[in-house]
């Protein structure tokens, strides 16, 4: 088994489930709320590219884009929250169970992309642990 394939199988899935939560609040409401509706669309367009393109390979800048997507909409929920996105806040996790879903995947997506990078780094700090014996 490659542990890094499927770690970045598992990217690629959660990307794509945040771009779908996006998605679907866009057109169940969100696009009519100015500017955040765009943002929401952005956010979901960015994150099925993302995805896709991590389904056939898994390069730094990918995994990057993988990590910024996730952080962009962690922030921005935090921030709609808190002090409010141009004047759009909103409460707890409402709507339900939308935003539990995406929070929820946008961590984990940060922990497989952490997972991608400290993996490779831990196979060669292993003693005696040579590419061929693995």
């Amino acid at each position: 088994m490659r542990l890094p394939l499927v770690i970045r199988l598992g990217v690629v899935a959660t990307v794509a489930a945040s771009g779908y939560v996006h998605a679907d609040l866009y057109v169940h409401g969100y696009r009519f709320i100015s500017p955040i509706g765009t943002m929401f669309l952005v956010q979901a367009a960015v994150s099925f590219a993302v995805a896709t393109l991590l389904l056939f390979a898994g390069p730094v800048i990918l995994q990057l884009g993988a990590a910024g997507t996730a952080l962009g909409a962690l922030g921005g929920f935090l921030l709609s929250r808190t002090v409010g996105v141009w004047g759009f806040t909103e409460r707890g996790f409402q709507p339900h169970p939308d935003a539990l879903l995406s929070v929820l995947s946008e961590i984990a997506t940060l922990g497989l992309v952490a997972a991608l990078w400290i993996y490779p780094r831990r196979r060669r700090e292993r003693p005696g642990v040579t590419r061929t014996s693995i």
